[in-house]
């Protein structure tokens, strides 16, 4: 019995995840972190496709805080992971990997996807609308390959192993540790963009956000996902950068 499970900020991971499981077994359904049920579904199957965006060569918080919230379920599981990226990841599968087998998992392999990269606010990493729809097409390919790999029992095992671990250590994560060790309070809101709509309040997985005054607001939880910020209609919030460049969602390049 197999469940596909993720954690996905805009997007990207959602689709990966979904178009793997079309290739692999069309049975098994999908299931988000985020749901209530989420727990539940993992513990009532043995093997799982677990996906999730790299950030800095690690793991967003909110994933590894499920992880470990929920150790008791994954002794005895079979995990494949799938971990996106927007540029460089080294180990991404592999930082994930190395949490779940500490809580008696069998990770069975890994899959590292490139994907449009859905840091809004800064420049230097966007792509045209043609490059990013190239990205996806490459990532397809790699899917169905891995589907089929995984089938006959010869997984890809991409971020797994020493190699792969040196070359997240040293390529981002050793020195952007503190990027994803704790939430962050660093979400800006342009009070004098906002229009108080409350769409960003009801798009936080953290409940990070909420209206004050008719304003939204942030608190000191943001899991930098950047699900706000890329659907925010008035272009009011950022993270890493001041000002949004391009909003970016899958659906935006299919």
């Amino acid at each position: 019995m197999m469940i596909g499970i993720y954690f996905s900020g805009t997007g990207n991971s959602r689709y990966c995840i979904k178009k793997f499981l079309l290739e692999y077994d069309r049975q098994a359904k999908t299931c988000s972190i985020e749901a209530e049920t989420a727990a539940q579904e993992i513990e009532g199957h043995e093997e799982i496709i677990f996906c999730y965006p790299v950030q800095f060569s690690n793991m967003p918080k909110i994933v590894k805080d499920f992880i470990n919230r929920h150790h008791t379920l994954w002794r005895g599981k079979r995990v494949f992971v799938i971990a996106t990226m927007g540029l460089f990841s080294g180990d991404g599968a592999g930082i994930l990997a190395r949490l779940l087998q500490k809580y008696g998992a069998e990770v069975i392999g890994g899959l590292h996807l490139k994907m449009p990269d859905s840091i809004c606010d800064e420049k230097a990493l966007k792509r045209s609308l043609e490059e990013n729809r190239k990205l996806i097409a490459r990532a397809e390919v790699k899917i169905k390959e891995a589907a089929e790999n995984l089938q006959e029992n010869r997984p890809q095992r991409e971020g797994l192993g020493f190699q792969y671990h040196l070359a997240g250590l040293f390529g981002q994560r050793l020195y952007f540790y503190h990027k994803t060790k704790d939430y962050t309070d660093r979400l800006k809101i342009d009070v004098k963009k906002c229009i108080g709509c409350g769409k960003c309040v009801k798009l936080c997985p953290m409940k990070n956000l909420f209206l004050r005054d008719g304003t939204a607001a942030a608190g000191g939880r943001c899991t930098m996902c950047y699900r706000c910020i890329c659907q925010c209609p008035a272009q009011a919030i950022t993270l890493l950068g001041k000002q949004v460049v391009e909003q970016c969602y899958i659906e935006k390049y299919l």
